[in-house]
């Protein structure tokens, strides 16, 4: 854990089969953790170094999708991808359709 105390941020490493126990079932635990604890707490994958932060694509996806995946402390690329489709709907309040497409825009950024 990285904490930084003046802004109220915490940053967790996690292994990545770590990541979806901490966030929990709509982001619930990672949530309530923030609450409890009054820190925003960003939550990472180990070895994600190649991964690139969902800020990076607000030219290409809305800020209101980048937001509602956010709210499920997803916030790179590869957090979403490691995803199912289905899995992301039930998250979020986003639609399949959405979800598809913003797929399509991440995974672009990886191909070579």
């Amino acid at each position: 854990m990285k904490i930084n105390e003046e802004t109220k941020r915490v940053q967790v490493f996690l292994n990545p089969e770590e990541v979806s126990k901490a966030i929990g079932k709509g982001g619930l635990n990672i949530r309530l953790a923030g609450q409890l604890t009054g820190y925003e707490i960003d939550v990472y994958r180990e070895g994600a170094e190649e991964d690139v932060e969902l800020a990076e694509f607000t030219d290409e996806i809305e800020s209101w999708v980048i937001d509602e995946f956010k709210k499920v402390g997803l916030d790179t690329a590869k957090s979403i991808l490691e995803l199912e489709v289905s899995d992301l709907a039930k998250r979020t309040d986003l639609e399949e359709e959405t979800i598809l497409e913003v797929f399509k825009i991440l995974k672009e950024e990886f191909e070579d």
